[in-house]
């Protein structure tokens, strides 16, 4: 997939802003109820994405797979969707969203592994 090294590093930035945002609101405010969203949006929307990005721009083949289109569209939504669903678990004792879209990280973490250990072991991986 064309440019999926930039789609995954656009997706991730904006989760950085939002989560230092809620950092800093949590610590003005003094109120750090929603410290485990905050870490999963830098854990799973930061961090994760930007490295799915970064590692689809170190290995250009990576990309080229269609599997690296489906893992973008499995992972970017629920990179943002996990995150979310643990503020309705935590504001709102409802954990469906967050349980439905660590499942659906789940998949998309295990397809990333599946892709690199495809590669790692291809013959010709060039």
């Amino acid at each position: 997939m064309r440019k999926v090294d930039v789609y995954f590093l656009a997706l991730a930035s904006p989760c950085l802003v939002f989560s230092v945002m809620l950092g800093l609101g949590m610590g003005i405010a003094r109120d750090f109820s929603l410290t485990h969203m905050h870490s999963h949006l830098n854990l799973v929307g930061w961090t994760s994405l930007a490295l799915f990005g970064l590692t689809y721009r170190a290995y250009p083949v990576l990309a080229e797979n269609r599997l690296a289109k489906i893992h973008f569209l499995i992972s970017a939504p629920s990179g943002i969707l996990f995150p979310a669903g643990l503020y309705f678990l935590i504001a709102h004792d409802q954990p469906a969203l967050a349980v439905a879209a660590a499942m659906v990280w789940l998949t998309g973490a295990a397809l990333f592994c599946a892709t690199l250990v495809r590669f790692a072991l291809a013959k010709n991986p060039a």
